[in-house]
């Protein structure tokens, strides 16, 4: 097999291809020809620190060995997963059985990888984190990106009026046709005087955009609004005494796996999604198709923030 090795600490560089001894599933797990992995921001950061062997988070393909004591799946099976273990970027990975779903004849492989951590992450912040609702506003940050198109689509569904931040002006087409009712141009904490100009305050900030923003992001919320934070990786967050927080306002940081932590959660959060877009009520971006061997090329386009949508690596 192939795969994306991370032999030193460091820029999209020190990702390199590799013949590996082929896998084999122990109990319990699945070995999966992987068509397709997802390219997502905590990827850039495990890179940076060198943290992982083999990179990849979530992908998509087909069940080629189970190993013993599995049950519900079966070789030649289409599946998606998301892992926390990693290995995705690679052509074979062994996975757990728990983190994998099937994929249903109407959607596609690419569709599926894009959805299972950045989709999922989308639905926990719009329905738990902060359970949108009808009439309310909401600000997305990053809304170009992929779990940025998939927030404001899941917002409006949800009946809410979606303002949408993007950092250049050729990506604001895209986050209205995702179904924004407005987009801002702005990058840094400059967008709070804008946002407060057009609504008056928002109940929800979801920002993912990193600590440059945090401060700002709680300028703009009203009473009881709500700041759903979930960008660590991409920068430090400043720390905040709760004295010094606006009053009566929340915030969290919620976290993807909180989400699919309870027996049957993956099933049922991902097939919520999956049955959406077979529905035609979500669509997922396509931003970018690398070949498996130029990871390295996907990570520094992922950085210049110049993409929309999901990265994907084919393999």
């Amino acid at each position: 097999m192939r795969a994306i090795v991370i032999e030193e600490p460091g820029g999209p560089e020190v990702l390199r291809l590799r013949e590996r001894p082929d896998p084999r599933p122990g109990p319990g797990e699945v070995l999966v020809d992987v068509r397709v992995a997802g390219v997502n921001f905590m990827d850039t950061a495990i890179r940076a620190r060198g943290a992982v062997e083999v990179p990849g988070m979530e992908g998509a393909g087909v069940v080629a060995e189970v190993g013993p004591d599995v049950r519900g799946f079966a070789p030649g099976d289409r599946v998606a997963w998301m892992t926390l273990d990693h290995g995705s970027y690679a052509t074979r990975a062994v996975l757990p059985a728990s983190t994998l779903v099937a994929i249903p004849d109407g959607v596609s492989d690419e569709t599926a990888a894009a959805l299972v951590l950045q989709g999922l992450s989308a639905h926990h912040f719009a329905t738990v984190s902060h359970p949108t609702r009808p009439g309310e506003v909401v600000l997305v940050h990053a809304a170009a990106g992929g779990v940025g198109l998939l927030l404001v689509q899941l917002a409006k569904a949800r009946g809410a009026t979606v303002v949408g931040l993007v950092s250049r002006e050729e990506k604001v087409e895209v986050v209205r046709a995702a179904g924004a009712d407005h987009v801002l141009v702005s990058t840094g904490g400059a967008f709070a005087g804008p946002v407060l100009e057009l609504t008056g305050g928002v109940h929800a900030v979801f920002d993912g955009a990193g600590g440059s923003t945090f401060e700002a992001s709680l300028r703009v919320l009203r009473r009881h609004g709500t700041l759903v934070y979930y960008g660590p990786l991409i920068d430090e967050v400043p720390t905040v005494r709760m004295s010094e927080l606006p009053r009566s306002v929340r915030v969290t940081y919620s976290s993807v796996e909180d989400h699919v932590s309870g027996p049957g959660e993956l099933e049922a959060h991902a097939g919520e999604l999956f049955g959406m877009v077979e529905r035609g009520e979500l669509a997922v971006r396509i931003g970018g198709r690398y070949p498996l061997a130029e990871a390295a090329r996907a990570h520094a386009d992922l950085g210049s923030r110049a993409t929309t949508g999901k990265l994907l690596l084919v393999t």
